[in-house]
């Protein structure tokens, strides 16, 4: 690949990983109701998401993903279902102070589990990321000549740029998460993380 080539992947992978879609929305209704340690887990399943569309754009296997037209409309519609049943779970959640607001100790390997599973599905269905890996990226290099060293650093380019973006914006949510003290204002404040739950599930469910 060339210098010119990798400088624009670079720029269209962190316009199209920075702007305001599912995955960000999601991650910033995350960390507004569990703050920014949960949240990372979250992250690292939407990151396992994006390598495995990339593992399908490397391999060949674009050309066979979209032959399940019909299968990614079903984990796009459980994404999105999964993330609106969170949205009202937090919209539901009893308004504890932001120091309570945790899993339990016993139960912190299951949760981790589960949501480290739905930032996998999310990115499944989220079709910002399916139009970058099975569209974009196909016009920019020829995925057939890649060598190891060009996946390599495609891999760490686009993984590191999607994490770093995800944990900007979740350690923002989480920072003003804890500006919120009282029982009232955490009541808000999960009702506000619903409401962006909701409306992300309802995007990826229409889209």
């Amino acid at each position: 690949m060339s210098f010119e080539t990798i400088i624009a992947l670079l720029v269209t992978c962190f316009i199209i990983k920075a702007t305001p879609g599912p995955g960000v929305f999601a991650t910033v209704g995350r960390a507004l109701f569990q703050g920014f340690g949960p949240t990372l887990v979250f992250i690292a399943g939407i990151m396992t998401g994006d390598f495995l569309y990339l593992l399908f754009a490397f391999t060949g296997l674009a050309v066979i993903a979209h032959q399940f037209g019909d299968f990614f409309l079903v984990v796009r519609l459980i994404g999105g279902g999964y993330l609106i049943y969170l949205g009202v779970r937090f919209w539901l959640a009893p308004p504890a102070v932001v120091e309570t607001v945790s899993a339990p100790s016993g139960n912190r390997g299951g949760n981790r589990g589960k949501t480290f599973l739905s930032g996998v599905v999310l990115t499944f269905g989220n079709p910002k990321v399916i139009l970058f890996y099975l569209g974009l990226l196909p016009t920019f290099v020829d995925l057939a000549r890649l060598s190891l060293a060009d996946m390599g650093l495609l891999t760490a380019m686009f993984l590191g740029v999607l994490g770093s973006t995800l944990a900007a914006y979740a350690y923002a949510a989480a920072r003003a998460r804890q500006l919120f003290r009282s029982k009232t204002a955490m009541k808000r404040l999960n009702r506000g993380a619903g409401t962006i739950l909701i409306g992300s599930g309802g995007a990826v469910a229409a889209s």
